[in-house]
């Protein structure tokens, strides 16, 4: 069965160079797997001390961050080497100031395993929630490199629980130790005869709680709040973006809008912009505006979402209506907000922790999305509710990473 992983992953290597040609994404993906080695060879000495941590793309980077940094502090002699599979991990954070080197990762050959381990030799090796490379597994556990799993979470449809999975199973001994989410993925990992896990929890819980200590104003979004209520849309897509324009354009005055699209490519702000009757604003067109005019502002820009939450009343965060579901809750529960979101949640653990608990509620059409926000802006007692539970369930669970510092130590 390896034969057939390897032979699988040289031909998804050829595949992609082919694909490359058309698609911009996967030529980013190709090109910058090329100068990898030669840029390791530049930057690691055989004498530097190194830690590696691998994740798929940006939201595993930005759940292993508190960890990565805790390290960083307590090996400050060590290079930090952070590598991502997914362009749209590493085109984001490619100039993150955590890590010493930060790069692709190569395919999971045997030849590209062996070499980038070599020029790498990292005393530890951390894989973030998931990404199981056979090939770098193997090498790590030949290397008796100690290697952990963090914020991991193990559910039935994987390779590792399936009859056919054997080859799999086998890689996970190259672990030390799997730090996972929940008490679930610990009995699924024990159940294949693995009892070195320990439940952590999430060091998301861990990074959002870090939110409220740093500074999070924007002016133009106090100019623009001027003192009103503000529903603020995270990362919406265009299913969602039809219901949240129908409730715009009818809405109470005094209530305002500030709309994260997940999508700013031009046409599609455009699209957003043409379903709004109300005075609306981009971003991108802000200057020289008074913004405590504009009803609705549209954010065509990245990297401020997090911040934008600060000032929310509600948040509806988005791609609930699609697939794989809806994206971050956390950062508006840290902050306190009561949390709308679409019907497509069930594989995200914590969203489905947060509805049960009430502080996040499910819609799936334009009458309960309204009906929901009514309630939110009318009911005090119901808003009040909803607000502590969303902010008590960040700090209940947070300490996922100092729970993996001191076992590691």
């Amino acid at each position: 069965m390896l034969f057939l992983y390897n032979l699988v992953v040289s031909l998804a290597g050829f595949l992609l160079r082919i694909i490359a040609l058309f698609s911009p994404k996967i030529k980013l993906f190709v090109e910058g797997r090329k100068n990898v080695f030669s840029i390791l060879e530049n930057k690691i000495k055989p004498e530097d001390k190194t830690i590696w941590f691998h994740s798929a793309s940006l939201g595993e980077y930005e759940q292993g961050l508190p960890v990565i940094e805790k390290i960083k502090k307590k090996y400050p002699s060590h290079k930090i080497i952070v590598t991502f599979f997914s362009p749209s991990g590493y085109e984001v954070r490619k100039n993150n100031t955590v890590a010493d080197v930060t790069l692709y990762l190569p395919l999971d050959t045997k030849h590209n395993a062996k070499k980038f381990l070599k020029l790498v030799h990292p005393e530890f090796a951390f894989f973030i929630k998931y990404e199981f490379w056979l090939n770098y597994l193997k090498e790590l556990e030949t290397n008796k490199i100690p290697t952990y799993l963090i914020s991991g979470i193990f559910r039935d449809n994987q390779m590792f629980f399936k009859w056919y999975g054997g080859f799999y199973r086998k890689a996970l001994k190259a672990f030390t130790f799997f730090f996972v989410q929940n008490e679930s993925s610990k009995q699924k990992i024990q159940s294949i005869g693995f009892e070195n896990v320990i439940v952590s929890g999430d060091t998301r819980f861990d990074r959002v709680a870090a939110i409220l200590e740093r500074d999070n104003k924007l002016d133009y979004i106090e100019n623009f709040k001027n003192s009103q209520k503000v529903i603020v849309f995270g990362s919406s897509w265009p299913k969602d973006e039809v219901l949240i324009a129908e409730y715009i354009n009818q809405a109470p005055e005094n209530v305002k809008f500030i709309i994260a699209p997940h999508n700013i490519k031009a046409d599609q702000i455009a699209e957003l912009k043409s379903l709004i009757t109300k005075s609306t604003v981009l971003f991108s067109e802000k200057e020289n505006k008074d913004l405590s005019k504009y009803n609705v502002f549209i954010i065509d820009n990245v990297g401020l979402l997090t911040k934008i939450y600060s000032y929310g009343t509600i948040a509806y965060v988005g791609g609930g209506f699609g697939n794989p579901g809806i994206h971050n809750i956390l950062e508006p529960a840290a902050f306190g907000i009561p949390i709308v979101i679409g019907p497509n949640y069930s594989n995200f653990a914590e969203a489905v922790s947060l509805v049960n608990l009430q502080g996040c509620t499910v819609i799936s059409n334009s009458a309960e999305l309204k009906k929901t926000f009514d309630q939110l802006l009318s009911d005090n007692e119901i808003f009040t509710k909803k607000s502590i539970i969303s902010k008590s369930f960040i700090q209940d669970n947070k300490g996922a990473t100092e729970t993996i510092i001191k076992t590691i130590s």
